[in-house]
């Protein structure tokens, strides 16, 4: 599981649906929930979560997405298997991997030292941990 940092910057909530905002390095991250389980507010400082198989990668993109959470990383290091690729990214201070297919990675052209955009979908974010109440 992937870990960032973040402090909670805006909280809507509109019949039981909701969406978080977060700020963590400077970028602002949303996580869309079905109903907040964890007791959050603004200012709270949380540990968010990402699995390895939702983070998609992009190179040398450029365009406009549905995707709100897009991270500059750079390629630390790549695990190449047979089937499936890990991509060890590095945001900031954070490491983070990626699993993407070998074909994919490949096509790409994926090396250590590459600039990428690590695309987060905002229903695949979770709070891990309340760090500290806002």
């Amino acid at each position: 599981m992937n870990t960032l940092e973040a402090k909670v910057s805006k909280i809507e909530s509109i019949d039981g649906v909701s969406i978080v905002s977060f700020v963590t390095l400077d970028v602002e991250l949303r996580m869309m929930s079905l109903g907040i389980n964890t007791p959050i507010e603004v200012g709270s400082e949380v540990l968010l979560g990402v699995k390895a198989s939702s983070i998609a990668l992009a190179k040398n993109f450029h365009g406009i997405l549905s995707i709100s959470n897009q991270l500059q990383c750079r390629i630390d290091s790549l695990e190449e298997g047979s089937l499936l690729w890990s991509v060890k990214l590095l945001f900031g201070e954070f490491r983070l991997e990626s699993i993407v297919t070998k074909s994919s990675a490949v096509q790409m052209g994926l090396k250590r030292g590459d600039e990428v955009v690590a695309l987060i979908k905002s229903s695949e974010l979770s709070i891990l941990e309340v760090k500290a109440k806002g």
